[in-house]
């Protein structure tokens, strides 16, 4: 035998030290799962896209019959027109700033009252809760003539205030935070008193903190409801300076008829916040649902 000893052999790298990441096969509970998903958004988003298809048509074409997809004459004249004919700049300086009022009072009232109800003991406590409780079973188009009543000799009738603060009474915002707030472990609070902190310290920065997910729910759902609120506005404002959004473009239709392209462009421009907010706190959304315990009710 000789003195020189044989090579030795170096074995490849194996996949999982150089880090690629093996793909499994999708199973078939994978697949019709993503199917199903895929023809759910089909579903969901086909209105968006005819709205969408129909503004860029004419009105003759928007109205033909049988209807199709795609425009054979593609145009901006509705958009062009929407903006000519009514005041969409205005329009949307006024819904935002009694969305952002509507969304702040009702956090602010409903974080305060959610905490009272699940934290504090006082008379009548039961009584207070009930009343909460009704309020989710009472329709706000039921209250419309009550409201507009007291609105009307509070001297509120065609200004922001009159389409504020009737919009923030939120039975069911108290609700969803006094769920949350009781799922709040108390030792925490404890621990705090015991150094030497007050009710509203352990409020503001203890309890607030740990409820972020579910403030932020809160909030874009009051926001999404007020700027979508057609009625009430609808009943208090008669000054074409203080319309919302979804008030303005119904007065413009029905100024001139019912045009179709318009209306559809009209739609879309309502609708865009919302779309906004929905894809950059979709996820806010879910957590907020997930952490007030309300997901499977």
């Amino acid at each position: 035998m000789s003195g020189t000893s044989a090579p030795v052999r170096v074995e490849p790298r194996t996949r999982a030290r150089t880090g690629t990441r093996v793909r499994k096969p999708w199973t078939t509970g994978q697949i019709v799962l993503t199917l199903l998903g895929a023809a759910v958004s089909v579903v969901i988003l086909s209105p968006l896209a005819w709205a969408l298809f129909t503004s860029l048509k004419s009105e003759t074409e928007a109205v033909e019959v049988p209807p199709h997809w795609l425009p054979r004459d593609w145009t901006g004249q509705a958009w062009k027109a929407i903006f000519e004919t009514g005041n969409i700049t205005n329009w949307f300086v006024n819904s935002l700033v009694v969305s952002v009022c509507v969304t702040t009072v009702v956090l602010v009232v409903g974080a305060l009252a959610g905490y009272g109800f699940a934290r504090t003991e006082f008379r009548g406590k039961g009584a207070l809760m009930g009343v909460v409780m009704g309020g989710l079973m009472i329709s706000p188009a039921v209250l419309g003539v009550p409201l507009f009543t007291t609105v009307q000799q509070m001297g509120m009738v065609d200004t922001y205030w009159g389409m504020i603060l009737p919009q923030c009474a939120p039975a069911a915002m108290v609700y969803i935070l006094y769920k949350f707030f009781q799922g709040v472990p108390r030792e925490l609070e404890e621990a705090a008193f015991i150094d030497g902190a007050g009710r509203w310290r352990v409020f503001l920065t203890i309890v607030l903190p740990l409820s972020r997910p579910s403030l932020a729910a809160v909030g874009i759902f009051t926001f999404i409801s007020s700027w979508n609120n057609f009625l009430w506005p609808y009943m208090v404002t008669n000054n074409p300076d203080l319309m919302t959004m979804p008030n303005g473009i119904a007065t413009v239709m029905n100024s001139y008829g019912i045009q179709w392209a318009q209306l559809m462009a009209g739609g879309l421009m309502a609708g865009l916040p919302l779309i906004v907010v929905f894809v950059f706190f979709q996820r806010q959304i879910v957590a907020g649902v997930a952490h007030t315990g309300l997901a499977g009710q």
